[in-house]
């Protein structure tokens, strides 16, 4: 397993995203304030099109096509959808 690089808005996010190319995954929260999940998203893709990313939530609904985690989840559940979804794990 790589690094983990921990952001603290969508906005501190976007610059890590720009400035450390070994970011792999981008593994986000839909209900963030400031910046939600989705916008985080698509801003992402901008930078960086190739980015893997899943989106964890406890209420949301799935958009824009991008892997779903429902919370609660346990670690084996987040291993096996980021394998099933992006490969990575």
């Amino acid at each position: 397993m790589g690094e983990v690089v921990t952001a603290h808005s969508g906005f501190e996010a976007l610059d890590k995203l720009r400035t450390n190319e070994k970011i792999s995954i981008l593994i986000t929260d839909i209900n963030m304030p400031g910046m939600d999940g989705h916008e985080l998203a698509e801003r992402a893709r901008r930078i960086r099109p190739s980015l893997k990313m899943l989106q964890l939530s406890g209420r949301e609904q799935r958009k824009g096509g991008l892997p779903l985690l429902r919370k609660p989840f346990t670690e084996n559940d987040l291993a096996r959808v980021m394998q099933q979804t992006t490969g990575i794990c």
